[in-house]
C-alpha cells in the first residue's frame, strides 16, 4: 500500500519543461487519432507543445524562434 505522498510506479514519465516541449521517457506507445503508430525510435522522445515544429509531434526547437511560452508549475491547492 502507498501513502498519498508516494507516486504509483509508471510504465512512463511526462515533463513538460517551461516554455518548452513534454518529455516521454519510458515505456510508452505513440498513436495517432486514428490509432496507427507513429514510431518515437528511442525510449526518450520530446513532443511538441507550441504546435509551430516542422516534426509534428516531434520537438524541433522552433518554439524558441516564435516566443512560446507556457508555464510548469501548478496553482497552490
Amino acid at each position: 500500500m502507498r501513502s498519498d505522498d508516494e507516486a504509483p510506479a509508471a510504465a512512463a514519465t511526462i515533463t513538460p519543461y517551461q516554455d518548452g516541449p513534454l518529455l516521454v521517457r519510458g515505456d510508452f506507445a505513440l498513436v495517432t487519432p486514428d490509432g496507427e503508430t507513429i514510431d518515437a525510435r528511442r525510449g526518450t522522445v520530446a513532443l511538441c507543445r507550441c504546435g509551430k515544429s516542422a516534426l509534428k509531434p516531434f520537438c524541433d526547437g522552433t518554439h524558441k524562434a516564435v516566443g512560446f511560452r507556457a508555464g510548469t508549475t501548478r496553482p497552490a491547492p
